[in-house]
């Protein structure tokens, strides 16, 4: 599946509307972003069952800014609306696919659990 271009008009549609997403912050002029495109490109044929979006933060400023991204690449996964995995740096291929697995292995209702516990005590 090739990467989906998320913006701050289709951002909620794409991750809210499917189950695992990575997301890839990157700019053009970005080197180490540059490298990591094949290696990302590459895992998106691979787990053809997942969604991957790119946001390119120089055309994306504001989403950039909604997530607090400081440095790129930045990588994120994003299950079920939650954001499981956000961190700077480009990934070697078998580093990105065994993130991919630990995400799928995540019990996420416990997850959400700790989510309502953790916005009740807020509340």
């Amino acid at each position: 599946m090739a990467t989906v271009e998320l913006t701050t008009e289709n951002f909620d549609e794409v991750v809210g509307g499917s189950d695992i997403v990575l997301v890839d912050f990157w700019a053009e002029w970005c080197g180490p972003c540059r490298a990591f495109g094949p290696t990302y490109e590459a895992a998106s044929n691979k787990h053809d069952d997942l969604v991957f979006g790119k946001v390119d933060t120089e055309a994306q400023q504001e989403l950039a800014a909604t997530f607090g991204i400081r440095s790129i690449p930045t990588l994120m996964i994003v299950r079920e609306g939650v954001v499981l995995f956000s961190q700077p740096g480009a990934l070697p291929g078998n580093a990105l696919d065994s993130l991919i697995e630990q995400a799928r292995e995540v019990n996420m209702e416990e997850v959400h659990a700790k989510v309502a516990e953790a916005q009740a005590q807020q509340g």
